[in-house]
């Protein structure tokens, strides 16, 4: 009998040390202070498989911190502030979502953000390196096509990059295009699966409507028009701030949902799948968005170009010098 419950209590154990092995992951918000930064934490924070959620910016931290760790959630919540705090912040990540900074304002291009924002990508990868080599690295800090390309070349200046473990979050474009065909097709877009690739600005993010799944049917122009609106969707929400700021929220969502993504793969869980801009192979372009299926050491699998019509095509046609371009200043930028 005495054996029988001693057996029992160690199954238990075991149990449990399982669970606590899982479930037990260290998110950094490096930019947590922003437009984006505070609806991002706001929401991890609400993620059953953060325990430590880590926010980093050089101002207003360790109020945001002190903010959230009022939120009845499991996860703990440290704030920190400066660059001298940036290694302390990243120390043991295991997933790094950067939406560090400047927004775009109106008569911007992504462009016009580059100077400002790819010397902060560079010394956050450089930190990276030192801290948390082994983390999934998500930038959303535009220009998105460029700053993957530095992250990338910082990290394998440090001997430390994994091409399985960064990524460009382009989920925005495949959240708006959800929420577009829903809108036109009367569906919950929750329902609606469509693949967004290629990049994350302009002429470079290809919604591929002819894989929508339920099946989007509409004229040449109908679709074209659809196409162009998810394009240049960031700009309509410039426009309608009127210089109050661009994408925040909406970001801020997607981001929560592709780190959530990257948290579901780490954890073992099967069939996650994620449009995203890594490093590839599947055309000319050394960095594109495809489908991936996300495991426990990032991509475990690129599910590669969807099937493309005559119009999808010709996007991509239209993306990829553009997409050259984009990445072939990052690599200078980083090599300079």
């Amino acid at each position: 009998m005495l054996k029988q419950a001693t057996k029992q209590l160690a199954i238990q154990s075991m149990r449990s040390f399982s669970t606590s092995r899982q479930n037990n992951y260290k998110v950094t918000v490096c930019g947590a202070s922003g437009g984006i930064g505070q609806p991002l934490s706001l929401l991890l924070k609400q993620n059953p498989l953060v325990t430590s959620l880590s926010l980093y910016d050089i101002v207003h931290t360790p109020g945001v911190a002190a903010d959230l760790s009022h939120i009845d959630t499991k996860s703990s919540t440290h704030g920190y502030i400066g660059a001298d705090q940036l290694g302390d912040a990243l120390k043991g990540a295991d997933v790094v979502v950067i939406p560090a900074g400047v927004p775009r304002k109106p008569g911007m291009t992504r462009d016009d953000l580059f100077n400002v924002n790819a010397g902060i990508i560079k010394d956050i990868a450089a930190t990276v390196a030192k801290q948390c080599p082994k983390a999934m690295v998500a930038i959303i800090t535009n220009p998105v096509n460029t700053c993957v390309p530095i992250a990338a070349e910082v990290l394998k200046k440090a001997g430390v990059y994994d091409p399985k473990r960064l990524f460009g979050v382009s989920t925005l474009d495949v959240v708006r295009a959800r929420a577009f065909i829903g809108e036109a097709l009367g569906v919950d877009p929750q329902q609606v699966n469509i693949p967004v690739i290629g990049g994350h600005s302009g002429v470079t993010i290809m919604p591929i409507l002819s894989q929508c799944q339920p099946t989007f049917k509409g004229s040449a122009d109908t679709i074209d028009k659809l196409t162009k609106r998810i394009q240049e969707a960031g700009t309509e929400v410039v426009k309608a701030k009127a210089g109050a700021g661009s994408a925040t929220l909406s970001m801020a969502y997607a981001g929560a949902r592709f780190a959530g993504s990257l948290l579901k793969g780490l954890d073992g869980q099967k069939n996650v799948v994620e449009c995203s801009y890594v490093q590839s192979t599947v055309t000319e372009a050394a960095f594109f968005a495809t489908p991936l299926v996300l495991g426990k050491n990032g991509i475990q699998e690129n599910l590669g170009l969807p099937k493309l019509n005559d119009y999808e095509k010709k996007l991509l046609e239209a993306a990829i010098p553009e997409l050259k371009k984009n990445i072939q200043k990052g690599v200078d930028f980083a090599n300079a």
